[in-house]
Parts: structure tokens; sequence; C-alpha cells
């Protein structure tokens, strides 16, 4: 993969919803005598960045410079995001701060590396005119220092109906190619963008499919390059792999890498964040995908939220020689 070689020169503008993941490390050892739950005997607690601080982190780790936009609340899960993303050599100057949302928060509960429960804290709410009139102001100002736009939807109110239409468009205007990893119940919203990262579950409830996902897939892919005007749709399917689907070629079926799959979380983060970047490194979308998948499949053998580095990418390729 020559591409590789150039990913110290990629920069990628993320933009979306950031959030802080939080870990509560654990056993079990009995049942509560309360309720029929298990009672976990809390042994750590860890946190890392999550969203579309996850998909920064993830650029870092390949090499490539991230430069994050989206909105925290003025509180304490704020400030561990902000010292994560130092920490990550990932800088928050392009974040806006709201004193009326809190920051997202996903605490999740895993004993004997299985995740027993997920509490979250946040606000989903749309941004305030003054703040999502920030974010774009910071966009505005990064658009032609980038090589390529991520915009990482979680419905957390960041990327709104009104902004991606503004963010799709103005690529467009500026020769910047769009990847959108989308959500909701509609994909309408993400019309003319460069391309879609959906996995099947949302691709299957976005276009109301019912019965079998898989066979649906390609009927589905093929109907929303068209409808919406996309280039490209990478359908990421779990253990069963990614199809990637373009205009006017016959879709490509890529098959899962992972050996062992620990936990899916954050996958779809290491998913575009990997496009991203070998794009924006002179990779074919197709090879870009081969890439992506490669990557997906080694931080789901992770417990917990991971991130893709070149190392963990390096020590697989000396494990196949």
């Amino acid at each position: 993969m020559e591409f590789t070689k150039n990913f110290s020169k990629v920069k990628v503008l993320i933009i979306g919803d950031v959030m802080l993941d939080r870990y509560w490390w654990g056993k079990v050892s009995r049942i509560s005598p309360e309720a029929p739950v298990p009672i976990v005997n809390l042994e750590s607690v860890s946190v890392t960045v999550g969203g579309a601080a996850n998909v920064a982190a993830n650029v870092v780790g390949l090499g490539a410079k991230p430069f994050l936009v989206g909105v925290v609340g003025e509180d304490e899960a704020a400030n561990s995001v902000m010292a994560n993303l130092y920490d990550r050599n990932v800088s928050n100057e392009f974040l806006v701060k709201s004193s009326e949302r809190r920051t997202t928060v996903k605490t999740r509960i895993v004993a004997h590396n299985q995740q027993i429960a997920r509490v979250d804290s946040e606000s989903s709410k749309s941004l305030t005119y003054a703040e999502e009139k920030e974010v774009w102001k910071q966009f505005i100002n990064l658009i032609n220092v980038v090589d390529i736009i991520v915009a990482s939807d979680y419905a957390k109110g960041v990327i709104s109906e009104d902004l991606v239409t503004r963010l799709i468009t103005t690529c467009k205007e500026n020769g910047k190619s769009i990847l959108i990893d989308p959500k909701g119940k509609s994909f309408s919203k993400y019309r003319g963008a460069t391309m879609l990262t959906p996995n099947s579950y949302e691709i299957a409830e976005a276009c109301r499919v019912e019965g079998d996902i898989k066979l649906a897939i390609r009927e589905t892919g093929d109907k929303l390059l068209s409808e919406l005007s996309l280039d490209y749709l990478l359908v990421t399917q779990g253990e069963e792999g990614m199809t990637l689907f373009e205009k006017g070629k016959q879709e490509t079926h890529l098959q899962a890498e992972a050996r062992d799959v620990f936990d899916v979380t954050g996958a779809g983060d290491t998913v575009i964040a990997s496009l991203a970047v070998a794009i924006g490194g002179g990779a074919t979308f197709l090879e870009a995908a081969e890439f992506a998948n490669r990557a997906a499949g080694l931080v789901i053998q992770h417990v917990g939220t991971t991130a893709i580095s070149l190392e963990m990418l390096n020590q697989q390729q000396l494990q196949y020689n």
C-alpha cells in the first residue's frame, strides 16, 4: 500500500458529535438480593474520547493530522475530553463550549470483558443559533487548510439538516470530498455527499428494510446511490465485512478480517478515519475501503473504544509475513 507513505502529510477536518467514553471495569461473583441483576465489584475506571473525537484519535494513530470541530459543555466531562485529546496530540482549539448543554458521556459497565450495561448522559437537542454559527465559523476557517472532510453524526444535535446541507454544498464548491457517518431514520439530509458509511442496521432502518438485511443490502445500496446522488456508499456489516457501492459499477464485497470479535464499539469511527486518511494519501476509494476493512478488523479485537495505530497495522503485517 504505497499510499500509506503519504499519511504524515494528510490533514483531515472532522466535524460532529464529540463524546466522552467512560468505562467501569469489574467482576461479577453474585446476583443482587434486591433485584435479579449482577453485582459488579468495581476494580478500575478509565476514560477515552468517543464519537467525532474518536475519529480524530484514529486519524492521529495513522500518523495524519486531525482538525476537530464540535461542541462540548462547560462541565467536568468536557475537561476530561480536553485532557484526553491533549494526551493524543489532538488540538481542542476548534471545539465550541456551550453553557446550555452538557457534554455527551457514555458510561459502560464491563465485567469479565463483557459489557453488561451502559448509562448515557447527554443532550441531543439542536444547537442554538449562536452555537451553530460558531461551529460553521470554525469549519469555514479550516476547509481550505485540509485535504478531506469527515462528518460524524451521532444524532446529538451538531449535524443538523441545515448544517449538513451547507457542509456538502461548500465542500463541492471547494473541490473537497466529504465522508459522512450517518444516523437517523432518513438519510435524505445527506444528499450529494461524496460517501456515506452506514452499518447494516442503520441502512435497514433508514430504508425501512424488513426481513433478511443481507439480501436487501445490494438493492438498497444501488437505490441510495441514485436517490441521494452519492458517489460512493460503504455499508459495514460487522462479521460479514463491508460492501462498497460505486456509481456505474458492480458492488464489491470485502470479507471481514477480524479473527476474534470482542467489541465493535468505535469501529465505525475507525472505518471513516481510515477511509479519509487513505483517500487523502492518494488511495482509490476501493483501496481505501480495503484499508479501512483491515483497520476495523484490528480494533474490534480489543475490549472498549480503541483507536487504530500504525503500530497495530505493522504488527499485523509481521504476523502475516
